[in-house]
Order: structure tokens, then C-alpha cells, then sequence
């Protein structure tokens, strides 16, 4: 297996052009406007500390004007989504309270009163949304149903008598909980609940709720409460609020999808009623696009920390060496940094895609319904890769750090902790994938019908094939890709472009057609539920819906690579998408093996690619996160900047104890050969 050699010495800065794409206008801002100490986290605050500290900050991003970017024109914004999002991804390298108040008040509250509202709320209410004279929540979630918003148990009863609305909580399950600004802030919140009008539910809508007065007192008929202390975002005030027969004006509706007329009429645009809802919740898809994406800036901090920490912290010396060895250079230790910073540059260039897409879908001037549901499938299954994947680097790289990793000065324990519940709100990633996997199963409905006549012969014909494949390993076209014979004209690297997509294309394929033949096999049983049919096979359908994002996303990788300009730059693109393409393969070789797409000969071998990857790309760590271009003052991190100067000192006294030290005596205590073996050997 060939490798083209990569240039000594790559640009970070050329790295960054690429990486900031479409809005890195909106990127540069964010670095000078607000790449100070302020925005970065405080540690050891109290609750209330550091909620006073956010509430101040809050204060203070809306004077910059970055808070209208995704606002219209016409209350002081700038209409572009995009930016708006990309906007919300750099303030997540600061403190993520800041990030998710910001997103609770610009991005859930205000992005709720613009999307689902019409032009006399906005008249009356953007304006303070955007500077921030109007703090608001968005009470979507309940104690009893979070996940499943359509069951909604809140009620928001019409009096024609009155032109009222009677919004009211039934019963504690119902009540709205984890609601960001509710407990401190928020004057105002974006309730949603069932409409009922002339004794008929309408389904889930959502009215603007005044909660508290202006000297910060619940109003009549509103109780809040405070959730109390978190695992982390201590600045966030989260709380819960109940109403007991709340009076809503007729005029507080966001009815831009659903009217109701001074006598009880119902009306909407939208007959049915589940399309309705969706359509509803697919105008908010931009919060979580933003987790998403915040989810990345996370990350990308933590790599930044464990990466220069690990170029400047020594442990063990070789064999007949005085100088101790920087632990980045041991393979153990790169194997734990370099795939986590390949697949955040992957998510990130997926990420990008997604962000354009977004704005691109929700600028149009009529809607196109088939792009919709596609964007909000690819939110979802993005927001769930970028926050687990934050989860599991995250904590890699605290371990990477060792004990300075769990000191709070060393930032990661705070990323730990406040990015813990990125993968339950804005959705649970797991019911996400669900819909993902949905999205997957209707479009192979609309490809193949009821799978009667073609569809069904094609679908049996697919199926013989693939076992016949799995039980002989045939050399065919896909066997002729996945397993390579040396000296043959048929051989394909392992580094071969149209190899890796081809594997992860092939492997999204046969679990989508897995999943359709159980499905189909359960629906043919006779006695056998709905509920059971699709639950006996949830795992497949999961794992279905991980393998087409897997694919989405080393697409984007590598459409991201051809916006490079720069050929150093692109060629270590290059590399690193062979890293992300290779370890996803690798981590996923147990179905490849099963399933006849690997021999265990290749399969070793890819082992080996592995590792010569990670041996190619180790010089160019620090040019991979520098790449990133945060700002020291958001990193906020002591050991990246006091490590060096104390190994190096340490060396200096080491040096000087040894030449102090008599001919044939050692001063200085090295473990014997035994031992340094043994603390090697993971090393090499």
C-alpha cells in the first residue's frame, strides 16, 4: 500500500480558510468581538453568581448585534439563518451557559415568535426580543412527556364568550420543566399545548404567556419553580412552570399555522392535523441544528487542550535516554487523539453542509416540503453524531490528561459537564436516530411501492445476492472493492477514495435492506402487533439510521476537501479524511467481517493503515487544532500554557543534578530496565 508523503509544514491558517466556509465572515467577527477573557467560563462561581455573571453577559452580546442576524430586516436584523447558527457555534468555544441562554432567548423564544407568530407579534415583540429588554422561555417540554411533544397534556381551552384563551396544567406530569430563563429571567414564555375550540382538539400550538411582572413576581395563575442545581451550565436558569387557568388573549395564538376566530372557528392552511405539527416543529429545526454544531465547538476545545497538553508533557524516558518522551508520541496516545480530531473535522464539514442547506431551505420563497423533511432527517442524525461524539472525546481527552484533566482550571471537567445534556435536549438522540431511520423507511416506500410485481422481485433478487456474497466471499464487484489480492490488476487501496465511499454506501444499503426484509418478514406473521413488529427489530433500525449519517458525513469530508485552494492544505485534508474513513471502517469490523466486505487478511491490514496514518499525520497534530483558531482567552485552560515551562525546567535541573553528580554514580532515580519495559510496552 502506497501513500503520498505529505509537506513537512502545512499553514493552520490555510486550514482555517477552508474550515470557516460559507459564513467565515460571521467567524472573524465572532474572534474579535468577542474573543475576550469575559466570555470564557468562570470557574468555582456559586449558582447565583454565575447566573447574575451570564444574565450581564446576555446583556452584552445584544448590544453587539450579533443577536439579530437571523432576524428580518425590518426589527433590525439581518435575515440569515445561517449566520445566526454559525453565530451560536462560536460562542460555544466561551462559556456554554452563555451559548444556551443565548439560544434559549434568541434561538428557541424569539425564533418561536418569528417563525410560528405573524406580523403583529412581530411588530410588537421582536424589537425587545433582540435587545434583550424582553427575556423569554420556550415551555415546549413536560415532566410526563419530553420526548413526545404531540402528547402534550397542557390545554389551552377557546371561551368565545370572552375571546379567551384558558391555558391550564391538568396534573404535575404535565407541568413545563427544564425550561430555560424560567426560574430568574423570563418575563414572557412561548407556551405550547393542545387547542381545544368548540369542544374539539386541534392538536399541539403554541401562545405567547406573560409570567411575570415587572418587578419579577409570577403573575395570577402562574407557578415557577427553580430545578435546582445541575451537573453543569449553572448560569442557565432552568426551571419549571404550571398554570392553574391562566387568561389568554385570543390575539397571543401564534397562528401562523393555525387561526381561531372570534367565535371558535378553527381554521388552517394545513387539514391534517400530524402534518401540521411537523410542519410546526420543522421551522424550529435551526435550535437544533445549533446544539449540533455547539456540540462540535465543544469538542474542538477539548482536542485543542489534550492535543497541546500531550506536546509539551513528558512521561518515561527511552531505553539509554536521559530526556523523557512527549506522550503524543506514543501510538497509544495518538490512537486516542488523532481518530476523535478526524471525525470532528468530518462532523464539522457535515455540519458546515447542514448550515447552508438550512438557510438555503428556510430562505426560499415557497416551501418545498420533500427538502424540509430531508433537513430536519439530517438534523437530527447530526445533532445525535456531533453531541455523542462530544460525549466520548470529551472524556477521552480529560483520561488523555491525566490527573491535570480533572482540575476545573484545565476547563475540561466544565466541558464535561455542561455539554453532558447535549444529547436530551433539543431531542433525545436516541428517539432522533428514529426519525432518521423513518425518514430512511418512506423513502424506500416511495421507491418500491408495496415491494408488489418489480419492486418485490428486485427486492428478493437484491436480498439472494447479498447472502450469496456474505457465504462465498464471490469475486464480485463489490467483493472485487472489498477485498484486495496482491500483484492483481483488481487490487484497491485501502486508501483508494472510491473504495471508502463505496464501503460506507454498500454498508448503509444492506442494513436498509436488513431492516425492510425483518420488517416485512414481521408484518407476514400473523397475531404479531404493530408496536411489536417494529420493536423487535428497533436495534436494526438504529443501527440503519447510524450507518447513513456515517455516509453523509465522509460525503461532506469530502466535498469540504475541494474547497481547498491551498495543495498543503488540501493534501493533509486528504489524509485526514483517510483516517476518519479507515477508523470508522475499523470500529465497525465486526459487520465488514460478517458480512463478507473484509477478509481477516484485509482486515488487518487495515489495521496497519491505521496505524500508518496516524504515524503520517502525528507532526501535524498542533496544526490540526490550531487550525481551529480559538482564541487563547476562550480556552481558558492552565496547563496548556504553564506545562512546557515546567517540563522544561525540570529538564534544565535534571541536566544540571547529573553533572553534578560523581563519574559512575546516577543522581538521578530511573526505573530499571524491567520496569521501563513494562511502561513501554504499551508504546510501541
Amino acid at each position: 500500500m502506497t501513500s503520498t508523503p505529505l509537506p513537512t509544514t502545512v499553514d493552520p491558517a490555510r486550514l482555517t480558510e477552508v474550515l470557516d466556509g460559507r459564513w467565515a465572515q460571521v467567524r472573524r467577527d465572532a474572534r474579535e468581538q468577542l474573543g475576550e477573557e469575559k466570555y470564557a467560563p468562570v470557574y468555582g462561581e456559586t449558582n447565583a453568581e454565575a447566573r447574575e455573571r451570564i444574565t450581564g453577559l446576555t446583556k452584552d452580546l445584544a448590544a453587539t448585534g450579533r443577536t439579530a442576524l437571523g432576524f428580518p430586516r425590518a426589527y433590525g436584523g439581518q435575515e440569515d439563518a445561517g449566520a445566526s447558527v454559525t453565530s451560536i457555534e462560536m460562542l460555544a468555544f466561551g462559556d456554554l451557559s452563555l451559548m444556551v441562554k443565548a439560544g434559549v432567548q434568541w434561538g428557541l423564544f424569539g425564533g418561536a415568535v418569528q417563525l410560528l407568530g405573524t406580523e403583529r407579534h412581530h411588530e410588537r415583540f421582536l424589537a425587545d426580543i433582540i435587545s434583550a429588554d424582553l427575556m423569554g422561555c420556550f415551555a415546549m417540554t413536560e415532566t410526563g412527556h419530553g420526548s413526545d411533544v404531540q402528547q402534550l397534556r397542557t390545554t389551552c381551552t377557546y371561551d368565545p364568550a370572552t375571546e379567551t384563551f384558558d391555558l391550564h396544567t391538568p396534573h404535575d406530569s404535565a407541568r413545563k420543566d427544564y425550561i430555560g430563563n424560567a426560574a430568574k429571567d423570563g418575563r414572557m414564555a412561548v407556551v405550547f399545548a393542545q387547542l381545544v375550540s368548540g369542544g374539539e382538539r386541534h392538536g399541539v400550538h403554541a401562545w405567547l404567556v406573560p409570567i411575570r411582572d415587572e418587578a419579577g413576581n409570577a403573575l395570577p395563575g402562574v407557578t415557577i419553580g427553580d430545578d435546582g442545581a445541575k451537573a453543569g451550565l449553572n448560569g442557565v436558569d432552568n426551571g419549571r412552570l404550571s398554570f392553574d387557568h391562566v387568561t389568554v388573549p385570543r390575539d397571543m395564538l401564534l397562528d401562523r399555522y393555525g387561526q381561531v376566530a372570534a367565535d371558535g372557528t378553527y381554521t388552517s392552511s394545513i387539514e391534517n392535523e400530524t402534518r401540521r405539527f411537523f410542519t410546526m416543529l420543522g421551522t424550529l429545526v435551526r435550535g437544533r441544528v445549533s446544539v449540533g454544531g455547539s456540540a462540535g465547538s465543544a469538542t474542538k476545545l477539548a482536542l485543542e487542550i489534550a492535543v497541546r497538553y500531550g506536546d509539551v508533557r513528558r512521561q518515561f524516558a527511552a531505553p539509554g535516554e536521559d530526556r523523557e518522551i512527549v506522550v503524543n508520541d506514543y501510538l497509544v496516545h495518538q490512537r486516542k487523539l488523532l481518530p476523535a480530531l478526524t471525525k470532528t473535522y468530518a462532523l464539522h464539514f457535515a455540519q458546515e453542509e447542514l448550515v447552508s442547506t438550512m438557510h438555503d431551505v428556510q430562505g426560499a420563497a415557497d416551501v418545498d416540503e420533500a427538502a424540509q423533511r430531508e433537513l430536519e432527517s439530517r438534523a437530527a442524525g447530526l445533532k445525535a453524531a456531533q453531541t455523542w461524539h462530544a460525549t466520548a472525546t470529551i472524556q477521552m481527552a480529560r483520561e488523555a490528561c491525566g490527573g491535570a484533566g480533572y482540575l476545573a482550571e484545565n476547563r475540561l471537567p466544565a466541558l464535561k459537564a455542561d455539554t453532558d445534556v447535549f444529547t436530551t435536549f433539543e431531542g433525545d438522540n436516541t428517539v432522533l436516530l428514529q426519525l432518521v431511520a423513518k425518514g430512511l423507511l418512506t423513502g424506500y416506500r416511495d421507491a418500491f411501492g408495496s415491494l408488489d410485481g418489480w419492486g418485490k422481485a428486485q427486492f428478493v433478487a437484491d436480498q439472494v445476492r447479498e447472502t450469496v456474497l456474505e457465504r462465498t466471499a464471490a469475486r464480485s464487484l463489490i467483493a472485487r472493492l472489498v477485498d484486495a489480492v496482491p500483484g492483481r490488476d483488481e487490487e484497491v487501496s485501502l486508501l483508494d477514495r472510491g473504495w471508502q465511499l463505496k464501503a460506507f454506501e454498500d454498508r448503509e444499503k444492506h442494513t436498509l435492506d436488513g431492516a425492510i426484509k425483518r420488517l416485512r418478514k414481521g408484518a407476514a406473521t400473523k397475531g404479531i402487533k404493530p408496536f411489536d413488529i417494529f420493536n423487535d427489530v428497533q436495534d436494526h433500525v438504529l443501527k440503519t439510521a447510524v450507518t447513513h449519517i456515517d455516509r453523509v458525513v465522509l460525503e461532506a469530508f469530502v466535498a469540504g476537501i475541494e474547497r481547498a485552494t491551498d495543495p498543503a492544505a488540501k493534501a493533509l485534508l486528504a489524509k485526514v479524511c483517510d483516517l476518519y474513513a479507515l477508523t470508522t471502517i475499523e470500529a465497525d469490523k465486526g459487520w465488514f467481517l460478517e458480512h463478507g466486505r473484509l477478509t481477516p487478511t484485509r482486515a488487518k491490514a487495515l489495521t496497519g493503515a491505521v496505524n500508518q496514518l496516524l504515524k503520517e499525520l502525528r507532526p501535524h497534530m498542533r496544526t490540526l487544532v490550531d487550525a481551529f483558531a480559538i482564541p487563547d482567552a476562550w480556552v481558558k485552560s492552565s496547563i496548556v500554557d504553564t506545562e512546557g515551562a515546567r517540563q522544561e525546567a525540570m529538564a534544565a535541573e535534571d541536566a544540571r543534578v547529573r553533572a553534578a553528580a560523581p563519574a559512575g554514580e546516577s543522581a538521578v532515580d530511573t526505573p530499571d530496565d524491567t520496569a521501563v519495559d513494562l511502561e513501554m510496552a504499551p508504546a510501541q
